[in-house]
């Protein structure tokens, strides 16, 4: 059986933060603001792995409103997605996943970016695809006051 799905986030960008992309810290002036850490793109990959699985969502297995996640680090949320699902019998067999946001650029740190996913799901970087994308200055992303992730998965059951 061969699932496929979606994952989408967005944060806003506030200064003191750190900005992370999979756990990779990225320079920058700001960073994304959130219960947790606030990894968008951790995030994403979650809520597409959880939704192709139909084991839930991010928010539903660790809410904001819980104590526990605050600050809480996003690839261990993520591992702790994939133990769920790996023990449901599924394995990943890729990942497509978009950044939008006007700065930083993405590209410097894509490798890392897919190699820090790789090794939190024990799939080949090979299997992992990471593109940045602007929003042309349009919309709250444009202005430099959000970034967001979507993410494709397919999922096959062992």
């Amino acid at each position: 059986m061969i699932r496929s799905g979606l994952g989408y986030d967005i944060h806003r960008l506030k200064k003191g933060r750190r900005f992370l992309l999979a756990g990779i810290e990225i320079p920058f002036s700001k960073g994304e603001e959130g219960h947790s850490d606030g990894d968008v793109l951790a995030h994403a990959v979650c809520d597409a792995i959880l939704g192709a699985c139909a084991l839930g969502d991010i928010g539903e297995l660790f809410p904001p409103s819980d104590p526990l996640y605050k600050d809480a680090d996003s690839m261990k949320l993520l591992r702790n997605v994939f133990e769920r699902v790996k023990k449901e019998g599924w394995k990943i067999i890729n990942l497509d996943c978009i950044i939008v946001c006007e700065n930083p650029k993405i590209l410097p740190f894509r490798d890392l970016i897919r190699n820090s996913l790789a090794d939190a799901l024990e799939i080949n970087a090979d299997c992992i695809f990471v593109k940045g994308k602007t929003a042309e200055g349009l919309d709250s992303i444009g202005k430099g006051k959000a970034v967001e992730a979507l993410v494709q998965c397919l999922l096959e059951k062992n």
